[in-house]
């Protein structure tokens, strides 16, 4: 335990690493979402990809706590129980294929993944059709790819919500619980498959009080009149750290 924790406070990157923690917490906690979008570009400059998701992951279970019960209340709970079921049948295959993928690979993913949801999400894309419960735990399928292959399982249910006629407030707690499930999911998947690491688990522990913060921070400034502005907030962050994350400005 002692030489996980020199290991962590030795690494070249821990401050920006507590920076991208504590900024991701601020933004989910009055988004909703973005935490890894702007977690993992920046953690996977010093961190393995195993090693960024785990303490991404770690953080993020005790981070949004304080929100979780009013989350609960506001949910769409239907909706919330299909996507996090179609995430949790897919999310294995997905983390299997991970362990085969190339870090640099991996980073050219996070960043290209988060900066195309940034362009779908600007453009104002959107599914326009009937969402039938088959299609929600498709949704949910789907982010379980994206998740397990490069740590961000938001973007699909992100999506899908843009195009709900769901109030702010329902969508921002389904948003931020199906997250918080995912973040279950995959940390049981990795213990299950060897590939939670001491390392990983002490840095995930230093980073719960900057995320708790910034989720505190965030939830405390949320107000549902200020939607756009928020939503705005969330896209220039993610586009910061998305670039700041492509390999070739090392």
């Amino acid at each position: 335990m002692n030489s996980a924790l020199l290991v962590a406070l030795h690494n070249d990157g821990l401050v920006w690493i507590i920076i991208a923690a504590f900024v991701a917490g601020v933004v989910r906690g009055f988004a909703g979402f973005g935490t890894a979008m702007i977690f993992l570009p920046i953690a996977t400059q010093f961190l393995n990809p195993f090693a960024a998701i785990a303490a991404m992951t770690i953080m993020d279970l005790v981070g949004p706590l304080p929100i979780v019960r009013a989350a609960w209340r506001d949910a769409y709970k239907p909706d919330l129980g299909r996507l996090v079921v179609g995430m949790a049948v897919v999310l294995p295959v997905a983390i299997y294929c991970l362990t085969l993928m190339d870090p640099m690979i991996f980073r050219y993913s996070v960043s290209f993944l988060a900066i195309g949801m940034l362009v779908i999400l600007l453009l104002g894309l959107r599914y326009r059709g009937d969402v039938k419960p088959g299609l929600v735990y498709g949704i949910g399928g789907f982010s379980g790819v994206t998740g397990g292959l490069a740590g961000i399982p938001g973007p699909p249910v992100i999506l899908f919500y843009m195009a709900s006629p769901h109030p702010v407030r329902v969508i921002r707690a389904n948003s931020l619980l199906f997250l918080f499930g995912f973040d279950f999911f995959i940390l049981i998947n990795f213990m299950v498959m060897g590939q939670l690491t001491l390392n990983a688990v002490v840095m995930g522990l230093l980073l719960i009080f900057p995320i708790l913060l910034g989720n505190l921070l965030g939830a405390y400034f949320f107000n549902p009149e200020k939607e756009k502005l928020y939503r705005y907030c969330a896209y220039v962050v993610i586009a910061v750290s998305a670039v700041s994350g492509l390999p070739f400005f090392d």
